[in-house]
């Protein structure tokens, strides 16, 4: 899910849903609460994200993901694995989350010939055995209809191969009235895709009557759901909001799928663990028994080359002058240039003598 800038600075903005949830929070429990914090620091704008360090960046991830097609580049595209690309068609959404990890992105819609020559791409001779799932985020493609249909039009009509499609959203959360007829209409309409929602939870206290009844509306015309959130400083680095969270997550049909470290992007410092609570914490859900085992989530971080999850051995070595981690990874940097030949290595990446990479990651700090 992605954000805007102004002027250099995130905007921000908080639907009129979590307004109103905002303010019940603030009423029922107080403003120095546990509660109230773990919404108001998701969405309002705080005087920390003025500190940032010089080793913070405006991209989470920093190397060159452009494609080209044709001799031209493709716009609001990326593909960092292998069967699947990521389209995004606007980056619009209804709130703005104050650690998005596309907050510093421009402001950006996509044009009708772009979209179609993106899924023009999908189908192209060297990526129709490849390719097989899209995701559709941004920005929250849920925010526009007309956009998400011709979009989904195109797929179906250009890019045969694809029988996956994937929508990142918040929108249940944010301002779950969307979730209507009209859409329900529009996702029935495409026989040939299995849908599938990545959504975000940070939070038990976000699951309310409204979010949860947008859920099963999506659900009712053949969605899976599953939920990737980050660990956040304050709202959900604890051992018992997470057992919570993610009993919640079981009882409502959703599947964990990631527990993110907290990305370094500018201004989200004050959101950010260190990799290592993380890591604790999540060993210690594994083997609990407080909630289902279906429901454990993979903790990872979003790196420069991609996803990487974090295990016992992934960290190599420390560098304490910057506070970074060589992190291993899996992925071939051979095997990543056949697929996408434009992708430039980033300066934080090492390669090993088995091809794979390695790459720096900035960890974060314990400090209240």
């Amino acid at each position: 899910m992605a954000g805007t800038k102004e002027q250099g600075s995130f905007k921000e903005i908080v639907s009129p849903f979590l307004k109103s949830k905002i303010e019940d929070l603030k009423n029922n429990y107080g403003t120095n609460s546990k509660e109230y914090f773990a919404i108001a620091s998701q969405y309002l704008k705080s005087d920390k994200e003025n500190y940032s360090s010089n080793i913070e960046r405006k991209r989470h991830y920093e190397s060159n993901v452009e494609i080209n097609y044709e001799g031209l580049p493709l716009i609001g595209v990326e593909r960092l694995y292998k069967p699947t690309i990521l389209i995004e068609p606007t980056t619009v959404c209804a709130a703005h989350c104050r650690w998005c990890l596309r907050g510093q992105y421009p402001i950006q819609t996509m044009k009708k010939d772009e979209i179609i020559r993106a899924t023009k791409y999908m189908s192209s001779k060297e990526n129709k055995e490849e390719l097989f799932e899209v995701l559709i985020t941004g920005g929250d493609p849920l925010m526009s209809l007309p956009l998400l249909k011709f979009t989904l039009e195109q797929i179906e009509k250009n890019a045969p191969n694809i029988s996956i499609i994937r929508i990142g959203t918040r929108v249940p959360f944010q301002d779950p009235e969307r979730i209507n007829d009209s859409m329900l209409e529009l996702f029935s309409s495409f026989k040939k895709f299995r849908f599938e929602a990545g959504i975000n939870v940070n939070h038990p206290i976000e699951f309310w009557e409204e979010s949860i009844k947008s859920i099963k509306k999506l659900q009712s015309v053949g969605f899976k759901i599953y939920n990737q959130n980050p660990l956040l400083k304050g709202v959900n680095d604890d051992f018992n909001t997470l057992v919570e969270l993610y009993s919640k997550l079981r009882k409502n049909d959703v599947e964990a799928h990631y527990l993110f470290h907290a990305i370094p992007m500018v201004g989200t410092n004050h959101h950010r663990t260190s990799l290592k609570t993380g890591y604790d914490l999540t060993s210690k859900l594994s083997s609990c028994g407080l909630f289902s085992g279906r429901s454990k989530p993979k903790y990872a971080v979003l790196s420069d080359i991609g996803k990487i999850v974090i295990y016992e051995d992934t960290i190599i070595k420390k560098r304490t002058e910057d506070n970074s981690l060589l992190l291993k990874s899996g992925f071939n940097y051979d095997e990543r240039l056949k697929w996408n030949p434009s992708w430039v290595k980033p300066q934080s990446v090492e390669i090993a003598n088995d091809r794979t990479m390695y790459t720096w990651y900035l960890d974060g700090d314990d400090k209240k």
